[in-house]
């Protein structure tokens, strides 16, 4: 499939805002987005290909207006890039398996990390701790055993 046919299929099936964050490196408003105050327990997968990226239980709020995580659910799964956009020095980070634009990391997050990965909800799925396995992502659920809530 050629890379004009892959974008038109991908604006077919994000929202515009969706597809100008996660293709066209944009930003949603904070606060005025659908996680900056979620708080159920379950993933966050990308919007474009399914992957698992974070887990509800390294959420925080970071009074950022954006969800904000202290780790990805696996190192692998996102990597890093210099941002010099905006007359700003920072570093982006993007799926690993769609090479989605997701958000950046800061360095003043919680310890023991310390890292604040702060990403734009556009640019994620939530898949619900009850329809993990529902879902296909049957193999998190042990991620959410013993953390006091019913299943």
């Amino acid at each position: 499939m050629s890379e004009s046919n892959s974008k038109e299929i991908l604006k077919k099936k994000l929202t515009d805002l969706q597809y100008e964050v996660t293709q066209q490196n944009g930003t949603e408003p904070p606060f005025a987005n659908e996680f900056w105050d979620h708080k159920a327990e379950g993933l966050y997968v990308d919007i474009v290909s399914g992957e698992p990226l974070f887990s509800s239980l390294d959420k925080f709020d970071s009074g950022c207006g954006w969800p904000s995580f202290s780790k990805p659910l696996q190192r692998e799964t996102v990597r890093e890039k210099l941002d010099r956009s905006h007359s700003m020095t920072r570093t982006e980070v993007r799926s690993k398996q769609a090479d989605s634009h997701l958000g950046h990391v800061f360095t003043d997050g919680p310890l023991p990390g310390g890292l604040r990965y702060c990403i734009n909800s556009a640019a994620l799925r939530f898949i619900a701790r009850e329809d993990l396995a529902k879902e296909g992502y049957g193999e998190y659920e042990k991620l959410f055993a013993g953390t006091g809530k019913a299943k």
